[in-house]
């Protein structure tokens, strides 16, 4: 899927936009604080009914207004939107025109996966980032896996407020029984399902690491661990470990704390490399999810990624060029300056006409790869990429 035209009104710091995007890639160029995360935001808002730079939704309205809304004509033709009425605490679905109750049947129809500086959290922020990270792929790629996690959640939950009870009568000893069954059984459900995309996973990452890390591809290993000790049955871990279980009051092992840890040199990859390389494994990483999305067919996903400058070389961005070439899904791509794009045109520009129009009409510069916009205080406006300073080209009416 991609996302052929994005109406917002009072949201964040954007004017009232209305942008039509290209089917393949797109630039959004402006300085720090212009309103270029603000267009992430609301891409990334549609996709997941939250945002990635807040956890108060109120936050995402304009200045000094109640309301907000963000909507979206994909490339089928279908019409997707949320609004969100602060009064009211009250959040819209619509598709194509029909309310819709769940947040979740907009992310069947919109895949948004976003690299920004707050991404380096799958490093650093702990196996609940890496949790999210994988669970957000197999959403789109194992289609019953939503529902398989609402019932281990569910089971997690039962088994969790058995644990706090007081366990001196045989009921509530039985009732623990009974829940650490089922949720022994869903533990290894789950897991097997996550241990089979976490494989394919990394047998996908190894080519991406080919044309963005090259030097390092040999030395990365993945680890996927399921939330146990492998050689050991989850009944036994429990059994075992009653008692600290009953200190903490909740489940200390299962499907739930799974993680996968990212080695070099089996070292923590984030100990090893420079920024730089971080960011350049955490595109390959997201490229390599947004490849086993793309696979399904159900939704192609749309790749948003904040200020392509910020740690990255030439070289590096040369290198990420020609992995875009490769990728199947549209790009959103934000910058400080047209400078840091310089590897993006040369390679996308295949096709440039000038329309010479009429004395009062100004001259558009269409390009069949990609499209460039500035933004300035909030507005967005098509420019040209060979425009240096940043003057922005008006289209005709």
């Amino acid at each position: 899927m991609s996302v052929i035209k994005l109406v917002t009104k009072n949201f964040r710091n954007l004017n009232d936009a209305t942008i039509d995007f290209h089917s393949q890639l797109n630039f959004f160029v402006g300085d720090n604080g212009s309103g270029k995360s603000s267009l992430l935001e609301a891409l990334f808002f549609l996709g997941h009914g939250k945002s990635f730079r807040t956890s108060k939704l109120d936050a995402l309205a304009c200045h000094e207004t109640t309301n907000f809304v963000v909507s979206v004509r994909d490339g089928n033709n279908r019409q997707l939107g949320l609004s969100r009425d602060i009064s009211t605490g009250s959040t819209t679905i619509k598709i194509d025109g029909e309310f819709q109750n769940r947040l979740s049947v907009l992310a069947k129809n919109i895949a948004i996966q976003i690299v920004t500086p707050e991404s380096f959290k799958l490093f650093f922020g702990g196996p609940r980032e890496r949790r999210r990270f994988v669970d957000l792929g197999m959403f789109h790629v194992k289609h019953s896996f939503a529902q398989q996690w609402k019932n281990f959640n569910r089971v997690l939950k039962q088994r969790n407020a058995c644990i706090r009870l007081n366990h001196h009568s045989s009921a509530s000893n039985a009732m623990l029984s009974y829940w650490t069954e089922q949720f022994c059984q869903m533990s290894a459900e789950v897991a097997s399902v996550r241990e089979e995309y976490s494989l394919t996973l990394i047998n996908e990452l190894d080519g991406w690491l080919t044309l963005l890390l090259p030097s390092l591809k040999s030395r990365v290993t993945v680890q996927y661990l399921r939330g146990w000790p492998q050689k050991r049955e989850l009944e036994e871990v429990l059994f075992s470990n009653q008692e600290r279980e009953a200190k903490y009051g909740y489940s200390l092992y299962g499907a739930h704390k799974f993680d996968v840890k990212f080695l070099l040199d089996k070292q923590p990859l984030e100990t090893q490399l420079s920024r730089g390389q971080q960011k350049l494994f955490l595109l390959a990483l997201t490229f390599t999810q947004a490849k086993l999305i793309a696979r399904v067919e159900r939704v192609k996903p749309i790749l948003l990624i904040d200020d392509i400058g910020a740690e990255l070389d030439i070289n590096s961005r040369k290198a990420l060029s020609k992995a875009l070439e490769i990728l199947d899904c549209q790009v959103v791509i934000t910058a400080i300056s047209n400078d840091v794009l310089t590897p993006f045109f040369e390679r996308f520009n295949d096709g440039i006409c000038n329309n010479v129009c009429s004395e009062n009409e100004k001259t558009i510069t269409t390009i069949e790869n990609y499209k460039v916009f500035h933004v300035k205080h909030g507005e967005i406006s098509a420019m040209s990429p060979n425009d240096s300073d940043l003057k922005t080209e008006t289209a005709i009416e």
